[in-house]
Parts: structure tokens; C-alpha cells; sequence
């Protein structure tokens, strides 16, 4: 362990000493524990998909893949000639 001098009001370290006593801790151990949680790296949040998407999810779970990329391929190949 490294030690480490932080400096701070009195009152802040006095209301830090009895939460670390309630929480049968210590006041370093809370520190270590909250600049741990805010120094450490997270993982992108996944954003949940816009509600058409969601309302769409497993519309085109019955049909062929196949077949809809030929449907595909003829529908945007007539536009294209066109």
C-alpha cells in the first residue's frame, strides 16, 4: 500500500470518519473503493433500439432470405432501368 495525504475541511472529514464507522470501514477503504468505481474503464452502454425498430424485430423471421433478395434485386433493378 501507498500512502497518500489528501487535505480537506475538518467537518467533511469528520462526517467521513463516522460513515466509514457505520459502514465498518475504514476512511481509506472508502476512498480507494469510490476513486476505483470513478477511475475505472466502462463498457459502452448499449442504447436500446427507436421503437419502430423494436416494433419490426421478427417481422421477417418467417420469410426466406433468399427470396427476399431476389425481391430485392428485381425491385430496385426495374427502378433502375426505368
Amino acid at each position: 500500500m501507498t500512502k497518500l495525504t489528501l487535505s480537506m475541511d475538518l467537518e467533511t472529514v469528520e462526517r467521513a470518519k463516522l460513515y466509514a464507522q457505520a459502514q465498518g470501514a475504514s476512511v481509506s477503504a472508502l476512498v480507494q473503493k469510490f476513486l476505483n468505481q470513478l477511475t475505472k474503464p466502462r463498457e459502452p452502454e448499449a442504447t436500446p433500439p427507436p421503437r419502430v425498430l423494436r416494433a419490426l424485430r421478427g417481422s421477417l423471421s418467417s420469410g426466406d432470405p433468399v427470396d427476399y433478395r431476389q425481391h430485392l434485386e428485381t425491385k430496385y433493378r426495374t427502378k433502375a432501368t426505368q
